[in-house]
Formats: C-alpha cells, sequence, structure tokens
C-alpha cells in the first residue's frame, strides 16, 4: 500500500463494480457461526439482539507493510479498509445513538493481526476474524482472491435480531460507508 493509509485520492483508485455478489443476502438469517472478536470474545451472530452493524473489508495493512501485490491499490475495491474502519470509529456514537446496538468489523484475517489494528486505530468495536471463512461459506459472501488469499469484498449488512435486513454493496468509497449506514439508520428506525 503507498501513501498515507487513510487518506486516499478515490479519482485514482478504480471503484468496483457491483457484481450482484450480495443481493442474495437481504432477508436471510445469520448462520450459527463463532467468530473469534479482538475483544477476547467469540460472536455468535445468529445470536444477536437488536441492530448490528458488520462491515466486511478485504484486509488492514499497517504503516511499515508492503501490500500483498505491488498492484493493490489497483484491484478494485482492494484498497481504503483503514479509512472505512476509521469512519465507523469516528462515527460510532452517532451510530450507536441511531439504533445500532453493536458495530463490528469483519475480515479473515486472523485475530493477532486485528488486535494490533483495533489498537493501533483506537477502534471503539471489536473486529471478527473469519480466517476459516465460516461465515462466507454460509453465507456465500462475495470473495476475491489476491496473492493466494481469499478477501471478503467490501461490503456492509445491517441486522436486526440476526436477520440482514439491508446490505451497501459494492461500497466505494469505502470512507463514506459508515456515514451512508448512518443515514440509512435513521432513515429507518424500527
Amino acid at each position: 500500500m503507498s501513501g498515507n493509509l487513510s487518506s486516499v485520492d478515490w479519482s485514482a483508485i478504480p471503484a468496483p463494480d457491483d457484481d450482484g455478489g450480495a443481493r442474495h443476502l437481504t432477508g436471510m438469517v445469520l448462520p450459527p457461526v463463532m467468530l473469534e472478536a479482538t475483544d477476547g470474545s467469540r460472536v455468535d451472530l445468529s445470536r444477536l439482539r437488536g441492530c448490528a452493524v458488520i462491515f466486511a473489508y478485504p484486509r488492514t495493512g499497517t504503516p511499515a507493510q508492503i501490500g500483498l501485490t505491488d498492484d493493490w491499490d489497483m484491484i478494485p475495491g482492494a484498497r481504503g479498509c483503514t479509512p472505512q474502519s476509521c469512519a465507523f470509529r469516528d462515527l460510532h456514537q452517532e451510530l450507536t445513538a441511531a439504533g445500532a446496538t453493536s458495530v463490528y468489523g469483519l475480515s479473515t484475517q486472523d485475530t493477532a493481526y486485528q488486535a494490533e489494528m483495533v489498537e493501533r486505530l483506537h477502534l471503539p468495536f471489536p473486529v471478527l476474524s473469519d480466517a476459516k471463512l465460516e461465515l462466507a461459506k454460509a453465507l456465500n459472501l462475495p470473495t476475491m482472491i489476491v496473492a493466494g488469499q481469499v478477501l471478503l469484498k467490501r461490503m456492509t449488512m445491517i441486522v436486526r435480531e440476526s436477520r440482514i435486513v439491508r446490505v451497501f454493496y459494492p461500497v466505494f468509497p469505502p470512507d463514506r460507508n459508515a456515514g451512508d449506514v448512518l443515514a440509512w439508520l435513521q432513515d429507518n428506525q424500527p
């Protein structure tokens, strides 16, 4: 990843196309899959109560780390995990005030890697690891393979009482996703 991880010229990054990979998700009930969280808990998404916001992203990098590939920024939908996570951090209180009882990040990276990012970015919510691709397979989530790794495509699910009621996909630019979710929550109070 080149340059600053949170400040991006989105006009220079290719936007992802809507490949239909998330159309089937609205209305689905989350399966009983236990995912490790960066706060040390294990979260069974099928037991979520209230309104949960789950934003999925391919992978975060670290400031000193080289990307998975030299052309990471040119893969549609790859760049932007840090700006997306920071936007959800910055709007966390507003999301909660608008009815979100929980907010989770989600990636296929392992929990130890995610925990470093949560600490570095001061995220006020846990990030879930689907390193074994259990949730991805159970829901047939849209994925991409980069450098031999299966990564989630960027999307956000709003879940009420374990049922997916709204999906944002594709997400671009990533740093606007949290604001779009907030606007939807404010307009769609139960």
